[in-house]
């Protein structure tokens, strides 16, 4: 059984901190966790929310239907009451005035006073949801003491208790797996990922929704022995990455869509010097500013396309939190095998939803470097752009070869590094980096399938829909009428296509889905392949799409 509870309010009433601990206390108690969140772009005021869905079994998305409300206030129940199951619940302050036959009013703020701290009334709510759900207080107490210190730690608890009592047990649930599972969220999944394969510089500029990645890192950093730089603009981000990456070591940048349009000149630029760069671009609606806070999937044409003329990179979309720690990792290999910029795209709704997953395997962690340990001699003077039958010139860290030199250049230039202005070695320059590709769509991993062999109906989609499509088709083919399947993508460009040719083979209907308003996907598809979708699932409002919502808009045949 999966349930939903929805955490709403302003700004500022503690929201955030509820529901870290209800997520803690779940997922101690052995719960599979799915978190998600909304919130304004603002410090105090407006109408934020956290949904926090557990199940004793996998979860793969959010979800719409709501099994509780914990209303901070008024506008919270009026917001979202018509998502609320007719044998759900309410939970609300006394002084908050509204008429449902599911809502427990109770003294939550003046219990709290009671207690002797007005900012516990959150966890007397709290407290009244373990009881609903008839939760023991195991492990409560370790979860209150490293979120409270001093006096608050047994105000809290005690809050716990004092909630405990004001209702009645409504459900009964248990969990049947140990706690065996981390919690963790996209950002915080990308920075580890990095830091799994060696990162030791991070320069960034902070922008929703990719700042998590730089204040998580900036938080580990003596720990990890790395250096993160908070740069004046993305400009200077991005260059600063490049210049450590040429002198050696492991670099990374980030950001969302408009500081992304700053960065896209030294994207070729770093194409050009041939150095390793990886580089996080975390969607959110534009264009200009747009919405600062909330997810979309509009940015995939402009990533792919980026930097003036043509260059080798590779862009690599994230599905889930677990998938980022992995290709972070990834990225950072095929980065310097290449000596290209790889891009890892996600978005708001990967960069803040917390779910469990299973410890990852550093069994899998393997870190390339791709130096080459050649010995230059006066016979043979190195030649760091050397033109190969790969591609990919010998690379080597500035000052680790004694009297070699390793030049680099903006311009276009020659073997050695010189500017040149000779059309015909520009050609084989050009050629040269162009022909990284062809052996860079070799590493290409192609999408993930689920659901149905012979499906009536093909879904398509990319990076974090991944999930909720995967579980639209499991509810989809729970109904026992049209099988349907769906390709999850994570490579993008260059596009992987064998698995879309043998799949879409034979099928009733091809649907992409996608959150932008044009079908920037299906259009990359029809480019690449000449596949033509049948027809798109599109959302582009700001707020994530759920399979839910993918199943009720499926047109025919249903």
């Amino acid at each position: 059984m999966i349930y939903n509870i929805l955490i709403g309010g302003a700004a500022g009433l503690g929201m955030e901190t509820m529901a870290f601990i209800l997520e803690k206390i779940l997922k101690r108690k052995g719960f599979e966790i799915f978190v998600t969140q909304d919130y304004m772009s603002r410090v105090r005021g407006g109408h934020n929310f956290f949904q926090i869905r557990f199940a004793d079994e996998a979860i793969d998305s959010h979800g719409d239907e709501l099994d509780g409300i914990i209303a901070l206030d008024k506008e919270t129940i009026q917001t979202h009451l018509n998502r609320l199951k007719a044998d759900g619940f309410i939970i609300a302050d006394e002084e908050i005035d509204f008429r449902d036959a599911r809502l427990y009013s109770l003294t939550l703020k003046s219990t709290a006073k009671t207690i002797g701290n007005s900012k516990v009334f959150g966890n007397v709510a709290l407290g009244a949801v373990l009881k609903l759900f008839n939760l023991d207080f195991t492990g409560i107490e370790d979860v209150i003491n490293e979120k409270f210190q001093g006096e608050a730690a047994p105000q809290n608890i005690k809050a716990f208790n004092e909630g405990y009592k004001l209702v009645p047990e409504k459900y009964a649930i248990q969990a049947k797996r140990k706690d065996d599972q981390i919690l963790i969220n996209g950002s915080e999944a990308i920075a580890l990922g990095a830091l799994a394969a060696g990162l030791k510089f991070y320069s960034g500029y902070p922008m929703t929704p990719a700042t998590g990645i730089m204040n998580y890192l900036a938080a580990k950093m003596n720990e990890a022995e790395i250096i993160v730089e908070q740069a004046e603009d993305e400009i200077a981000a991005i260059n600063m990455a490049i210049g450590a990456s040429y002198a050696g070591v492991r670099a990374m940048t980030g950001t969302s869509g408009g500081g992304f349009a700053l960065m896209v000149e030294a994207i070729g630029l770093s194409a050009m010097q041939e150095v390793p760069l990886v580089i996080v671009e975390m969607q959110r609606p534009g264009p200009a500013t747009g919405f600062p806070t909330r997810t979309e999937q509009g940015d995939l044409k402009f990533v792919i396309f980026s930097s003036p003329a043509e260059i080798p990179k590779m862009v690599i979309a994230l599905r889930d939190p677990e998938d980022a720690f992995y290709q972070t990792h990834r990225a950072f290999n095929l980065a310097d095998k290449y000596q290209i910029p790889v891009i890892l795209m996600g978005d708001q709704f990967l960069a803040d939803n917390t779910r469990t997953v299973s410890p990852f395997d550093f069994s899998k962690i393997k870190n390339n470097r791709h130096l080459s340990q050649q010995i230059y001699s006066e016979t043979k003077e190195y030649r760091r752009y050397e033109i190969t039958d790969s591609g990919v010139s010998p690379r080597i860290i500035p000052g680790k070869m004694p009297g070699t030199r390793v030049l680099t250049e903006s311009h276009e230039h020659d073997e050695y590094g010189h500017i040149t202005e000779s059309g015909t070695i520009r050609n084989k320059m050009h050629d040269k980096r162009l022909r990284k590709m062809i052996y860079l769509k070799a590493e290409l991993q192609e999408p993930i399938f689920v659901g149905e062999e012979n499906a009536d109906t093909l879904f398509l989609t990319w990076g974090s829909l991944s999930n909720p499509v995967k579980e639209a088709v499991k509810l989809l083919n729970s109904r026992g009428k049209d099988r349907y399947g769906a390709l999850l993508f994570g490579d993008i460009w260059p596009l992987p296509d064998k698995l879309l040719t043998e799949k879409g083979k034979g099928v009733k209907r091809l649907i992409n889905v996608e959150q932008n308003a044009t079908g920037l996907f299906a259009s990359l598809i029809r480019d690449c392949t000449g596949i033509q979708c049948d027809s798109s699932i599109l959302k582009y409002d700001g707020r994530p799409l759920s399979s839910q919502e993918i199943v009720s808009r499926m047109k025919g045949g249903e």
